[in-house]
């Protein structure tokens, strides 16, 4: 496995790109950035992180002999891959808020960025960005972020860290090329952040509703139970979450 240590990059998911432009990048390759001076979330927000302190990295996976009909089961893989991780340094109270946010209790501890490469209507390849906050301990004008080091109380050895993830990512994407997609989805659901609990959803156009997450779609949609008994799927641009 080849993993390139950067200094500061601006993304590393944007860096992982311009190489794959320029030469072949093996299978699980790995940039992983000190400092990150443009890291990218969900939505378009930006993944803030203090330099030297938290795991800011990408991999790419090449997709190209496998026949994915539905490219959420890399977030769902990428999400159980993390969860395993933590749980595996003894992170309590883990959950996946949609689509793919780790929390821990209401904590956002972790954030997923993944990119497609696309050839002949085919997805190729994928990049897989992930920040996790691991040592850093404040987070200033972020009241739901928090990191390993403020939930367990001790600094952590981020070199390790990755090595389970890296590890873990690599177990379930040999799920995903054995076709196990209902058990994958069954475990991801399982997961899910509020899931058959009463909450209140905002709509695209700042509209609050209330309803209960029942589960995910192949496609990624999330299926919320209305209050009129009305089971309807939302994508990531036309619903948020709040809690």
């Amino acid at each position: 496995m080849r993993i390139v240590k950067l200094n500061a990059i601006d993304s590393t998911n944007n860096y992982l790109k311009a190489l794959g432009s320029t030469e072949f990048i093996s299978d699980f390759t790995v940039v992983t950035a000190k400092n990150q001076t443009e890291g990218k979330g969900q939505r378009g927000s930006v993944w803030s992180s203090e330099a030297s302190k938290n795991l800011m990295f990408s991999v790419f996976k090449d997709l190209s002999s496998m026949p994915l009909e539905h490219p959420f089961y890399i977030s769902m893989i990428t999400s159980l891959a993390l969860l395993n991780t933590l749980k595996s340094f003894e992170i309590p109270k883990l959950s996946v808020k949609w689509p793919n946010d780790i929390l821990s209790a209401n904590k956002k501890i972790c954030g997923v960025l993944i990119e497609n490469v696309i050839k002949q209507n085919k997805i190729n390849a994928s990049i897989i960005g992930i920040g996790l906050n691991v040592n850093q301990t404040s987070f200033e004008n972020l009241p739901r972020a928090s990191s390993l080091k403020n939930i367990a109380n001790k600094n952590f050895d981020m070199d390790e860290i990755l090595k389970v993830i890296l590890s873990n990512l690599k177990a379930y994407f040999l799920l995903l090329e054995a076709g196990k997609y209902e058990s994958i989805k069954e475990e991801y659901e399982a997961q899910l952040f509020r899931k058959n609990k009463p909450s209140t959803f905002k709509n695209a156009e700042g509209l609050m509703f209330l309803g209960v997450i029942k589960s995910v779609s192949d496609t990624g949609y999330l299926q919320v139970l209305l209050e009129d008994d009305i089971l309807k799927p939302f994508d990531l641009k036309e619903i948020t979450l709040l809690y």
